[in-house]
This record gives C-alpha cells, sequence and structure tokens, in this order.
C-alpha cells in the first residue's frame, strides 16, 4: 500500500454523546498520534464526557490525592498534576501535528488557554490566564478567584494530545477528592455555579466556530 505521508488532510472533527471510558479514550488516543505521525489520519478534535474519576499527570504529588479510594485514578503522560474528569465538563482532546504548527509547544498551550478564554466571552464569562497557575480563571464579585478550565497536554513525535476541559456544571463536590492541579488556595467553579445555563450543544458550536481564530486551520 501507498503510504500518505504527505496527503493533506482536513482536521476531524468528533463528538461522543453518552460517557467515554476513560481506558478508551486513551487507546484511541494513542492509535491516532501514531496515524498522524505516520501521515495516514487527520488531525482530530474530539469533543466527549467521561465517568466520575482522578487523572495523575507527571508532576502529581501523592498528598494531593485526598479521596483515593473515591473514582479510579489513571496515571497519565500529559503535563500538570491532579485533576478531575466527569459527567457535566466538556472534555476536548486535541490532536495536532506541530511540526507544521512551529514546534513551539509553549505557544500551543497559550493558544489553548485563548481559545477558552474567547469561547467564554461569548457567555460573557471573563476568564483570564493567572502567572504561575496553569489553566484558565474567573474572579467572582468578591473577589475570590477560582478556575473554571484546566489544561494538560503531551507531545509525542511532535504530535500532541490530551487537551483541555471546561466545567460545564459537573458535581463540584468532586473536586474535593483531589488537590487540583496542586493548587489548594483556590477552588473550582463552573458555567452553572456562575448561574449559566450552557448546553454542551452550545458550548461545543462556540468552541468550533472560535477554532480558526486562534489556530487559523
Amino acid at each position: 500500500m501507498q503510504k500518505t505521508k504527505n496527503k493533506k488532510f482536513p482536521i476531524e472533527w468528533k463528538i461522543s454523546d453518552g460517557l467515554t471510558p476513560y481506558e478508551d479514550a486513551l487507546a484511541i488516543m494513542e492509535h491516532r498520534v501514531c496515524a498522524i505521525h505516520e501521515g495516514h489520519a487527520p488531525e482530530l478534535i474530539w469533543f466527549l464526557e467521561h465517568p466520575p474519576l482522578y487523572t495523575a499527570g507527571t508532576s502529581a504529588k501523592g498528598e494531593d490525592l485526598l479521596w483515593p479510594d473515591q473514582f479510579p485514578v489513571y496515571d497519565v503522560g500529559r503535563g500538570g498534576q491532579y485533576t478531575y474528569h466527569g459527567p457535566g465538563q466538556r472534555v476536548v482532546y486535541v490532536m495536532l501535528d506541530l511540526t507544521k504548527r512551529g514546534r513551539d509547544v509553549r505557544k500551543y498551550v497559550q493558544n489553548l488557554e485563548q481559545w477558552i478564554i474567547d469561547s467564554l466571552a461569548v457567555f460573557n464569562v471573563i476568564a483570564e490566564r493567572r502567572e504561575g497557575r496553569i489553566g484558565v480563571w474567573v474572579t467572582h464579585d468578591n473577589g475570590v478567584e477560582e478556575k473554571i478550565a484546566a489544561i494538560g497536554v503531551r507531545v509525542r513525535k511532535w504530535v500532541s494530545f490530551h487537551g483541555i476541559c471546561i466545567n460545564v456544571d459537573p458535581d463540584l463536590e468532586h473536586y474535593k477528592g483531589i488537590v487540583p492541579c496542586g493548587i489548594a488556595e483556590h477552588g473550582v467553579t463552573s458555567l452553572r455555579d456562575l448561574g449559566l445555563s450552557v448546553t454542551m450543544k452550545e458550548l461545543d458550536h462556540i468552541l468550533k466556530l472560535k477554532w480558526d481564530e486562534i489556530f487559523q486551520s
């Protein structure tokens, strides 16, 4: 069979209904990353939700897992520390060929942050970066800052995987089982917690709409 290394594919956009088991998502990402690198498959932006679980990034500290028996815990190779995934949270796995995007991981992460910030602005949410704190943050009227979106990426052979998660309407009590991203002094919030009734479909539409403004592809 003739190789398709130089074939150009449009980005594939995929939305999975229901709750996708984490093991299945990992397997699919692993396979797609290899296929993208070999030029056999298009880049993929994958929208999904997971059942309740915790993931540990490469910088995770054991003492930050407060409820080790509450939900399954997965050690993954993405950057960052502990995070939570569960129903009501929009997870987006982003599998891109960074070779054709400058091989600049820092810029890639900044673009993911800006993608979230610009998308949430459509819902009149002022979301911002914070120096020394990965992710996207909102400030309440009383000055309290909370995280509304997390970012954790991994790059293999200059193909990205893992990605972002945005809290739409998850059970925020589930975050009490970890120190999210190793930051104990700030909490987490969601669009629902901010008083917004945003559906996954509405958020997905805006994320897709804002994609080209940030990534120009």
